[in-house]
């Protein structure tokens, strides 16, 4: 084991977070190393030293807007690596080759080649005529790009079944059940996008009804936090109810309702779910917090009842 592995594990080894089989390795080599051992010596003095001063806790609102910005960076970070080292790039392929007529030629007879491919496959395999304007029901699921709104949605009563009316060129209708594919990517487009806060209000509501599925509960965790409408958030919220508990990122949203919202039937609800989560440290300083300053009387007096039922911390 070399000096320099050491030294860069070494604030790793004092606060315990080394593999036991890198402890001992890193052990071994500090009772034979007195400059390693000086540095470990060096670095426990210095965790002492601030261990002596303050600790600054953070807010609740901090805490759950920085874990569900992480989140949201992780989640939108460009991934790298040898595919992307491969990547073609059309504008710096043409700068550097400087191409001649023939080359242009070459190139427009591709394209040419490849649009009357293209062309090809998009035709029925029956070999029929091709329907041109009017309403059509896909048979496949919808490209979000070339969705330009959500007029209605509609369950039919005491079914399954959901119709969803829609805009591209033309208005269109797809209708199927909940586990459909089409409906439920049109109900995620219409949940985030639609200008109706009625049709925001129903594609929710009936998203609420599968809160297992990851995109769904990424759906209604981004109205809960950015939707205008308060009706559409308290839907949100009920529907992400029973992940508080095993789930943070939906425990942050929730958190941050409470903390932020200007509603409060939201901000009421919000803190009915954090109730079987609140030893939680985060939401026990929100609590807290609450109890304080809080401006709406109920509120406060609801923090105070809940952080009264919670046991002392030494």
């Amino acid at each position: 084991m070399k000096c320099e592995w050491v030294q860069e594990n070494i604030l790793l080894y004092v606060y315990n977070e080394l593999a036991d089989d890198a402890r001992y390795e890193l052990e071994q080599h500090l009772g034979r190393c007195p400059e390693c051992a000086a540095e470990l010596k060096s670095a426990r003095a210095f965790h002492g030293a601030l261990s002596q001063l303050p600790v600054q806790e953070p807010s609740p609102n901090l805490l759950a807007a920085s874990r569900m910005r992480l989140q949201e960076r992780l989640e939108t970070a460009p991934q790298g690596g040898f595919w992307q080292r491969l990547t073609f790039d059309p504008a710096n392929w043409l700068r550097q080759m400087r191409f001649s007529p023939a080359l242009a030629a070459v190139i427009f007879m591709i394209g040419f080649g490849g649009g009357i491919g293209a062309m090809y496959k998009m035709l029925p395999s029956s070999g029929g005529p091709v329907a041109v304007g009017g309403p059509v029901v896909p048979t496949s699921a919808p490209v979000e790009a070339s969705i330009t709104g959500i007029r209605s949605v509609i369950q039919d009563p005491g079914s399954n079944q959901v119709t969803i009316k829609f805009d591209t060129i033309h208005t269109e209708q797809a209708q199927g059940s909940l586990n459909d594919q089409r409906i439920q990517q049109l109900l995620l487009f219409a949940a985030r996008n639609n200008y109706s806060s009625g049709v925001r209000m129903d594609s929710v509501d009936l998203l609420t009804q599968k809160p297992n599925d990851t995109r769904v509960r990424e759906a209604l965790i981004y109205s809960l936090r950015y939707d205008t409408n308060p009706g559409v958030r308290l839907k949100a919220i009920e529907g992400l109810g029973s992940y508080v508990k095993d789930d943070t990122r939906v425990r942050d949203a929730v958190l941050n309702a409470l903390m932020t919202d200007n509603n409060p039937g939201v901000r009421t609800q919000a803190l009915l779910l954090l109730e079987p989560v609140k030893a939680d440290s985060s939401v026990r300083a929100a609590l807290q917090h609450l109890a304080e300053t809080d401006q709406n009387q109920y509120i406060r007096s609801q923090a105070r009842t809940v952080m009264a039922q919670l046991p002392e911390i030494d």
